[in-house]
């Protein structure tokens, strides 16, 4: 079939884009310019790429267009397609509706944790011989990029709550089908969306809706919320939780626990995991915090109840190395290790500062903070942010990026948030401009020093901005780099 996709450079779409490629499908597309990694994605995958927007785009004749959610009504190649009668659908559709097909969707939901979780399950099944498809909004260290068309009978997907198109404002993961779903936790978040947190809560009694009775629903032990959406199941519900220190028993109505957690001098988490009161074994991960002994458990519970042996489940928990934009080590520079997380809920940010406590326990944590996403530079969580950046030694906080989109009275005060912090005596400054804060950090860092970038966007290159100011820095190789390292090991 031949299919445009319009905004094919958006992670999302370009991943589907890969997956259409991979089954068969005629796939071109359209955007106003393409970027690396995405452009060289496309570009192996052989996938034109028309530049910019034009309705001379669609002159190759589709068969459906896709339209990213972005792009609304007038656009102008939806504006060219409806025009000559070009049937319009969304990502998500077209992923349930032309690649999921009858596999088993294991559907990963909820305001936290999804893009690890969903990686992480991808790789539990790939290492046990499964060879499941994925879909995901991130992309896993081990694989290079966001989706996989496999053989095997099972479809991993991160289950976005978000809208899905301008003609279809349900969320995407309606679109599924799942038969196995795991909901991690139902908070407030995009905002510019969900007038309330009712409808938030809405949205995901929507998924138990979808799932068959002879389904399955994973849910956070640990969340009211959660546990209050998954009474709506009509089919099996196992909640999982992780017990802390001065925890005797889990909640009632657990089904899955972890306790007795370590951080080893290698960073490396270890954990007990409980199945109805039975110890199972001893796990190890290399992901860091509390959260993520929530996503691994969760994780393990999927895979069992798809058959998969205990060592199996052991060796793809071990083994697999995260997602990049979650805690990812950026470099090291004059003794400073710097990381990029994406985190910009304050509950993500807290989990995320906490977990890097344990992780570097001796040594100053440095959060920078950009607020970008559409939530996070909205008021709603002014006073939140200054309670979960309170987990930090020192907190500098950016300018709010593209302040125009956002009413004036409705604005988040990145000054006020460093203010505050201040008052509660977390040393925090407010700096504006990207170039500052590269020098100040460049200054004032000590070797030893953990220099953690939060931001839902590029920050304007301030990781590689900060390491080679501080200079001489050592990056972690990248896939664009193996062919030189090769080259280098020949000659050895």
């Amino acid at each position: 079939m031949k299919i445009h996709l319009i905004g094919i450079g958006g992670t999302g779409m370009g991943a589907v884009a890969g997956l259409l490629a991979a089954s068969g499908h005629d796939v071109r597309g359209s955007d106003a310019a393409v970027y690396p990694p995405m452009s060289e994605q496309l570009a192996a995958l052989g996938v034109p790429v028309m530049m910019p927007y034009a309705s001379e785009n669609l002159a190759w004749a589709p068969e459906l267009v896709v339209v990213g959610n972005v792009h609304g009504k007038d656009h102008v190649e939806v504006v060219a397609a409806r025009e000559h009668n070009l049937p319009l659908t969304s990502f998500p559709a077209v992923l349930g509706d032309k690649l999921i097909d009858h596999k088993h969707a294991i559907v990963v939901c909820g305001t936290h944790g999804k893009t690890t979780t969903t990686a992480l399950i991808a790789h539990v099944l790939e290492q046990a011989g499964r060879d499941p498809s994925l879909f995901v909004g991130g992309v896993p260290v081990g694989l290079g990029h966001g989706y996989k068309l496999g053989g095997g009978a099972d479809f991993v997907i991160e289950g976005d709550e978000y809208d899905t198109a301008f003609f279809d404002k349900g969320p995407k993961f309606a679109h599924y089908k799942p038969r196995t779903a795991i909901l991690t936790s139902v908070e407030l978040d995009h905002v510019d969306i969900f007038p309330s947190f009712d409808a938030v809560r809405d949205v995901f009694k929507k998924l138990v809706a979808l799932l068959p009775a002879d389904g399955l629903l994973v849910a956070c032990a640990e969340s009211p919320e959660v546990l209050a959406v998954a009474k709506h199941a009509q089919c099996t519900v196992e909640q999982y939780c992780v017990l802390d220190d001065n925890d005797a028993v889990p909640p009632a109505g657990a089904t899955w626990w972890a306790k007795d957690c370590e951080v080893g001098k290698s960073g490396r988490v270890a954990f007990d995991v409980y199945c109805r009161g039975e110890r199972v074994e001893r796990f190890e991960t290399l992901l860091v915090g509390r959260h993520n002994v929530g996503n691994c458990v969760s994780a393990i519970a999927v895979c069992k109840s798809r058959g998969l042996t205990v060592r199996e489940i052991q060796r793809g928990i071990a083994s697999f190395a995260g997602v990049r934009r979650r805690q990812e080590l950026r470099g090291i520079a004059g003794g400073v290790t710097v990381l990029d997380d994406y985190g910009h809920h304050p509950t993500a940010v807290r989990e995320t500062l906490r977990g890097l406590r344990k992780r570097f326990p001796k040594r100053r944590l440095i959060a920078v903070y950009e607020p970008r996403s559409a939530t996070s530079r909205r008021k709603t969580f002014q006073n939140e942010f200054a309670e979960a950046f309170a987990h930090a030694d020192e907190v500098v906080v950016g300018r709010l990026f593209d302040p125009s989109k956002i009413p004036a009275d409705d604005r988040f005060d990145p000054e006020r948030l460093a203010l505050d912090l201040h008052r509660r005596g977390t040393k925090a400054a407010y700096t504006p401009e990207v170039e500052n804060i590269t020098k100040q950090l460049a200054e004032s860092a000590a070797p030893g020093d953990v220099v953690c970038v939060l931001s839902s966007g590029s920050f304007d290159g301030l990781h590689d901005r900060l390491l080679d100011e501080i200079g001489d820095p050592m990056r972690p190789a990248q896939r664009a780099d193996m062919a030189e390292i090769r080259q280098l090991l020949a000659r050895a």
